[in-house]
This record gives structure tokens, C-alpha cells and sequence, in this order.
């Protein structure tokens, strides 16, 4: 596949939702105008199962640079993860091992193939960093790191942060930065994306290409999707909107997200620019948006079928059409063991606490004494919120 060259999409690439390039954006776009291929890698790392809407941002602008031409990794963190990246964190992360890191990223190249292709003239490739730096001898590790020195390490937020809490630092945490680094020389890449919180790990990466192969290697770091306090939306945070979530457990974040996110997911994980949204009220922009996202996660039909029954129970204010149903001999029970007992709650303080806040409701009719017994009748419905709905057969 030839390298498209047209300035105007190069443009587009290196300024939606891009919050900075290294050494700068004309260098890089010169580059890319050359016709050059690049490769260039985004590194995912799997301390968790899921990924989320940030990972999809990545994944998005990976698919930009594929669609120029250019070669994409897609890196798992499997050695890396196993340390755990400290960035942003206020205590050591807890380390990890290789088959808890592999069993996480599992799903990865699956959902990535909804995103970026894995086959065709420029298909994308899936590496594991621990084929190479599982490799590396102590007498190597001594060796590159005379390349950094502590200052470059301490001086960081999170360590200043650790150091005014008197909460320890690790010495394996200063490795972190160190092993993704080496990621770069490794592959030979010419360019590394990431969040605009990696831009200390991936410029390591720049030092350690221009120290060890006299290499410019370009970083480009996209703008984080942030909550309301101003705190990355990831899986450490736990305010993450997962992607790899029920598609209609995805609709449902998406419509209850704070309004101030949807031009920046827009502009961040679709092909519809945020301005394009600002004419749509805020609802209406919520419902295109997740329209636009669950399609292309998990087709147009889901998409749709996810609308109509959001429709349904959070607008119409109707009974979902598909309700859990639970047999239950007991005629009467109390309202904290029928809770329990039909798993909308795990624990009898839980449904106690639901009960008071008056989030349950029994055949549309809210219940708020926790002391008061539930006559048991076939076909009466139980509601925990506006989401949770069991059936009593």
C-alpha cells in the first residue's frame, strides 16, 4: 500500500484531539509528506481485562496513521505490566505476574480488529514486549540505564508527592520508564503514541533511539479524556467507560456522561468532529454518539436494538423487555433477605442502605421501611435504580 502524502489529511491526522508532538509538528509533517513509511506502535498495557474509551481514542488515531499508508504495532505490555507503570501514581502499583498479565490481554486484538486491521496490504501487527527485554542480562540493564540518571526519575510529580508523604519509591518503579524505552530501540519505530501522561516514558524512548542508533524518533501524545475533577478516565481512576462492556451497559455511560465530554469523545474516538455535535442538544449529541461507537464496536444492528430498549426503560419508562426472573418458595420474606436473596444486592447492610436512599421500588412503588416483610407474588417485579429489574416466578 502506497503512503498517502495529501497535506490535508496529514493535517487532520497530526492536530484532532493531538495535545503535542516531539521535536514538533512540522517535523513530522514533513516527514510523512516525504512518502516515507512509518512504523510506529502505541504500547496497551494490561493490568486489566477491559479497555476503555481512552484505549479506543489510542486505537482511533492508530487507525489514522494506518489509513496514510503507515506500519502500526499494536504493543502488549506483558513484561512492562508486570512491573506496573508508576505515572500518576501516589503508592507503588502491585506487581503483576506473567500469566495475570496474559490472561488480560486476551481480548486485546480482538477488540483492536474493530479498529484497526490485522490483515489486507497493511495489516497491523500484535508484539508482546517481553520477547525482547525477557532477554535482557543485568550486565545490558546496567548499560542503559547509565544512560538516565536519578534526577531525571525523582523529579517527577508523583515521586515529589511520595517523597512529601514520606511513602517509599521503589527502585524497580524507576525501571519502568527504562523497559518502555527500550520498546522503541527494539522495534526500530519511528514514531510512539500515547496519552499526554506517557510523554515522560515515551520522550525516555527518544533520549534512548537518538543515544543508541542516532535515530530522531517522533512521539505524539493525544489529549486525555478526562472526568469533571480533571482525573484521567481509566481503569486505576475507576471511572472508565469500558468498551469492552454489554453494548447496552456502553449506551447507558455514554448517555449518563457529564456533557462536557461529548465533543471531546467526539473528536477523540470517532470520525464526526466535536463542532459538528455542538448544533445537536445534548441528548440528541449522547445518542449519536454511542450510535456512532457501539456500530462500530459491534454493528449497526446492535446499535440500533441497544437505542430502542435505552428508549424503552430510561425514557418511555417502560419494563425492560428481557427481565431476570428468580424462583422463590418463601410467601413472605423481609425486604433486606428478598434483596439479598435475589442477588440485587450482595450484602443485607447494602440493601439496608439501598432501601433508606429509596432506590428500590416493588411493582413501580417505592419502598422505604427496611423493618417491613414483602408478601411474595408471582410475577412482581423488584427494581434496584433505573437499571436492575428481577422478576419473582
Amino acid at each position: 500500500m502506497a503512503v498517502i502524502t495529501d497535506p490535508k489529511k496529514i493535517d487532520s491526522v497530526l492536530k484532532k484531539n493531538v495535545e503535542a508532538i516531539y521535536p514538533n509538528f512540522e517535523l513530522l509533517k514533513k516527514k510523512m509528506m516525504s512518502g516515507k513509511k512509518l512504523r510506529l506502535y502505541c504500547g496497551f498495557d494490561p493490568s486489566s481485562s477491559s479497555l476503555h474509551l481512552g484505549n479506543l481514542a489510542v486505537l482511533t488515531k492508530l487507525s489514522e496513521f494506518q489509513d496514510l499508508g503507515h506500519e502500526v504495532i499494536m504493543l502488549i505490555g506483558d513484561f512492562t505490566g508486570m512491573i506496573g507503570d508508576p505515572t500518576g501514581k501516589k503508592a507503588a502499583r502491585k506487581k503483576m505476574s506473567r500469566k495475570e498479565v496474559i490472561k488480560n490481554a486476551g481480548s486485546y486484538k480482538n477488540i483492536a480488529a474493530k479498529i484497526i486491521n490485522f490483515q489486507g496490504l497493511n495489516p497491523a501487527k500484535v508484539l508482546y514486549n517481553s520477547k525482547w527485554l525477557d532477554k535482557i542480562s543485568f550486565t545490558n540493564l546496567i548499560e542503559l540505564a547509565s544512560n538516565f540518571t536519578v534526577q531525571q526519575m525523582i523529579i517527577r510529580d508523583m515521586f515529589q508527592e511520595r517523597i512529601k508523604q514520606k511513602k517509599p519509591i521503589y527502585l524497580h518503579e524507576f525501571f519502568y520508564p527504562l523497559a518502555q524505552a527500550y520498546d522503541s530501540i527494539a522495534m526500530d519505530v519511528d514514531l510512539e503514541i500515547g496519552g499526554n501522561d506517557q510523554i515522560f516514558n515515551m520522550l525516555c524512548g527518544r533520549d534512548l533511539m537518538k543515544a543508541l542508533k542516532k535515530k530522531e524518533k517522533f512521539v505524539l501524545a493525544i489529549k486525555l479524556l478526562t472526568d469533571l475533577s480533571g482525573k484521567k478516565m481509566g481503569k486505576t481512576e475507576g471511572n472508565a467507560i469500558s468498551i469492552t462492556a454489554k453494548p447496552a451497559e456502553l449506551r447507558r455511560k455514554i448517555m449518563i456522561m457529564d456533557d462536557s465530554l461529548i465533543i471531546p469523545v467526539f473528536n477523540a474516538c470517532t470520525d464526526v468532529l466535536g463542532q459538528e455535535a455542538k448544533s445537536l442538544n445534548p441528548v440528541s449529541a449522547k445518542e449519536k454518539l454511542a450510535d456512532i461507537i457501539i456500530a462500530k464496536l459491534y454493528g449497526k444492528q446492535e446499535a440500533e436494538k441497544t437505542k430502542k430498549e435505552f428508549n424503552r426503560v430510561f425514557i418511555e419508562k417502560k419494563l425492560p423487555s428481557k427481565i431476570l426472573t428468580i424462583k422463590i418458595e418463601e410467601k413472605s420474606l423481609n425486604i433486606l433477605d428478598l434483596l439479598v436473596k435475589i442477588k440485587l444486592t450482595p450484602s443485607k447492610s447494602e440493601a439496608k442502605r439501598l432501601v433508606l436512599q429509596r432506590g428500590i421500588k416493588i411493582n413501580g412503588e417505592r419502598h422505604e421501611d427496611w423493618k417491613k416483610d414483602v408478601e411474595i407474588k408471582k410475577g412482581m417485579i423488584i427494581q434496584l435504580g433505573k437499571e436492575k429489574f428481577v422478576k419473582v416466578i
